[in-house]
C-alpha cells in the first residue's frame, strides 16, 4: 500500500498540470461545501445564541389569553387562583429545574415618577427573593432585598440601568425616592444581568427575530404589590433550567404545574412557556432551508469532479499499457494492479479534498468578512468531506482499474 501511495505521488507530481486540472471539480466541490456548511452551523449557533442570549437558562411561564399575556390591569381573572406552596414546592422539585421564581407583573405602569425624572414606558414586577437568581441578575450598587421587606412590607424598590437612567438622570439613585402610583418608595440597589449579553443584528429581520431591548423595570417585593395594586392576583413563573438542553422540558412541566391554578370552566386562559428551543430550531430550520439547496449545487460539482477523475485514469491505463503488460508478464496478479490505480485514484481525489477543505475554510472567512454572516468550520464536515473525496476517487477509478487489471500481457506488450 506504501509503495502504491509512492508511485501515485510520483505519477501526479509528473503530470503537476493535468493533475490540478483534474483535481479542479473536487476542489470546487468540497470547498463550496466546507463554506456553505460553515455557514449553516455559525448561522444556527448565532441564532440559538441570540435567542437564549448569556446562557442562564431562564424560562418564563406567563399567564396568558389568545395568544397573548393576560392583561391585569383588568382585573384578576376569575376562576384563577394564586399559587400555593405545594406547587412552588413541585416546581422546585423538577429534575430539569434548578430554581424558580414567582412573580407579579404590569407590562406598562403609569404613574412612576421622581423629583428629576419619569418612567413613562416600562414594566414593574413584584418579585419573591428568587427571582434575580432565576434570571441571572446581580445587585451591582446598593443592597438586594432582605427577609424584613417582605415581613415589614417595606416600600423599597430595586432598578434596572434603563429605569435608573430614566428616574433619575441626574442625581444618585440609590437613596433616593420616588413614587409608584402615589406611594413613595426607597430605592436601595441597582440591578443588571451578570453576563451582558446583546443579539447580533445584522439585518431588519435580525431586528424584529431577536431584539431584546428593555424599556427598563422597577422591581419592588411582592409582599408591597397589594399596596399598589390593591389586591393579590395571579403570579408568573420564571424558572432556571439545569441545562439549556432542558428548557423546554422545564418550561413545559412547570406550566402543567401552575395550570392548576386554573379552575374547571375557565375558557382562553392558560400558564404558557416560552419555548426559546423551539422557537430556535424554526429559525434554523429557515435558516438552512436555502444552504441546503446550495449543497446539493455544491454536489453535482463533485460529480463533475469524478468524471473527470474517471477520464484522466482512462488515459492513463491508455498511456501506460506497456507498464501493465510488462507487470502482469512478470507475474503481477490482476489484484495487485487494480489496487494501485485505484490507490493513484484515490490519493488524486484525496488530495484535491484536502486543497478544497483549506479553500473552503479561506471561503468562510471571506463570505464572513464581506457579509457579516456568522460562520463557524465543522470538524466533522471537514473529515466527512475528505472521506467523501477519497470515495469519489475510489468509486471513478473502479472502471478504469478493472480496465487495467483485465489487460492481457501479450496483447499489452504487442499494442506498444
Amino acid at each position: 500500500m506504501i509503495e502504491n501511495i509512492r508511485l501515485a505521488f510520483m505519477g501526479i507530481w509528473s503530470h503537476k498540470m493535468r493533475s490540478f486540472l483534474t483535481m479542479l471539480g473536487v476542489i470546487i466541490g468540497i470547498a463550496s461545501i466546507i463554506a456553505i456548511v460553515s455557514t449553516i452551523t455559525g448561522t444556527n449557533r448565532q441564532i440559538m445564541q441570540n435567542l437564549i442570549g448569556a446562557g442562564n437558562n431562564s424560562v418564563t411561564i406567563t399567564l396568558q389569553q389568545g395568544g397573548g399575556e393576560y392583561w391585569m390591569d383588568s382585573g384578576a381573572p376569575a376562576g384563577v387562583s394564586t399559587v400555593s406552596d405545594e406547587q412552588r414546592k413541585k416546581i422546585l422539585d423538577l429534575e430539569a429545574v434548578e430554581d424558580a421564581s414567582f412573580y407579579l407583573h404590569r407590562s406598562w405602569v403609569d404613574g412612576i415618577s421622581s423629583a428629576g425624572g419619569s418612567f413613562e414606558s416600562g414594566s414593574c414586577c413584584g418579585i419573591d427573593r428568587h427571582y434575580l437568581s432565576a434570571l441571572g441578575m446581580v445587585v451591582y450598587q446598593g443592597r438586594p432585598f432582605i427577609e424584613r421587606d417582605y415581613t415589614d412590607f417595606h416600600k423599597v424598590a430595586l432598578l434596572d440601568e434603563r429605569a435608573a437612567s430614566s428616574l433619575f438622570p441626574e442625581e444618585e439613585a440609590v437613596g433616593s425616592m420616588m413614587e409608584i402610583r402615589g406611594e413613595p418608595f426607597m430605592v436601595v440597589g441597582l440591578v443588571k444581568k451578570a453576563e451582558n449579553f446583546k443579539p447580533v443584528i445584522n439585518s431588519f429581520e435580525d431586528y424584529v427575530n431577536y431584539n431584546q431591548e428593555e424599556y427598563g423595570t422597577v422591581m419592588i417585593p411582592s409582599a408591597s404589590w397589594p399596596i399598589v395594586f390593591g389586591y393579590d392576583e395571579p403570579e408568573n413563573c420564571v424558572v432556571r433550567a439545569r441545562t439549556t438542553e432542558q428548557m423546554s422540558n422545564a418550561g413545559r412541566e412547570a406550566a402543567d404545574i401552575m395550570n392548576e391554578s386554573i379552575g374547571p370552566g375557565v375558557q382562553d386562559i392558560a400558564y404558557k412557556a416560552e419555548d426559546l428551543l423551539e422557537k430556535a430550531r424554526n429559525q434554523q430550520e429557515l435558516a438552512s432551508s436555502t444552504n441546503n439547496l446550495l449543497l446539493w449545487v455544491a454536489s453535482i460539482a463533485l460529480l463533475v469532479g469524478g468524471i473527470g477523475v474517471m477520464n484522466i485514469m482512462l488515459v492513463s491505463v491508455t498511456e501506460r499499457t506497456a507498464e501493465i503488460g510488462l507487470k502482469k508478464a512478470l507475474g503481477a496478479r490482476k489484484s495487485v494492479i487494480l489496487a494501485q490505480f485505484l490507490t493513484e485514484s484515490a490519493v488524486l481525489t484525496s488530495l484535491g479534498g484536502i486543497i478544497g477543505v483549506i479553500a473552503g475554510i479561506l471561503l468562510a472567512q471571506v463570505i464572513s468578512k464581506m457579509s457579516g454572516t456568522p460562520v463557524a468550520i465543522s470538524i466533522p464536515a471537514i473529515v466527512l468531506s475528505v472521506a467523501f473525496s477519497m470515495m469519489i476517487g475510489i468509486i471513478f477509478g473502479l472502471l478504469p482499474s478493472v480496465q487495467a487489471a483485465n489487460l492481457n500481457p501479450i496483447d499489452a506488450l504487442r499494442r506498444e
